[in-house]
């Protein structure tokens, strides 16, 4: 005799596959990019930032439309803001500062971003971040 087994059965004993905290699609805001072919291939991650300026510190405060939101202690006044963003970022991420590049937004709010790093130790830096814990 076969055992008959409820409709959805394998709904809820069988989840489907939830991407882990490290990996690029779980976050967003980051994609990788690779140029060049060979020796001079090169592989950089590109992260999506959205900019509030003049704040009291430097700290990642959540999302904002699929970006990272990032507040800002210096003012938006002749670059100011992206310098800081730009050594905040080397800093977070353990990179000299000519590893990280503005590629978009150098006068917007909204800012991309491409630094010269392995994507696991952006999306790890970006699971260690208290204000994107669920």
């Amino acid at each position: 005799m076969r055992a008959r087994l409820r409709p959805g059965f394998f709904l809820h004993h069988h989840p489907p596959r939830v991407p882990h905290m490290s990996e690029p699609s779980r976050w967003p805001c980051l994609r990788v990019e690779t140029s060049g072919k060979g020796k001079q291939a090169r592989t950089r991650v590109i992260i999506d930032i959205s900019v509030s300026p003049n704040a009291p510190r430097n700290e990642v405060t959540g999302w904002h439309d699929g970006a990272l939101r990032v507040r800002l202690a210096a003012p938006p006044v002749d670059g100011a803001a992206n310098d800081a963003l730009r050594k905040w970022l080397a800093q977070q991420l353990g990179v000299p500062q000519s590893q990280v590049e503005l590629l978009r937004g150098q006068t917007s709010r909204r800012k991309q971003w491409a630094i010269d790093t392995d994507e696991s130790a952006a999306c790890h830096w970006l699971a260690s971040l208290p204000a994107l814990q669920n």
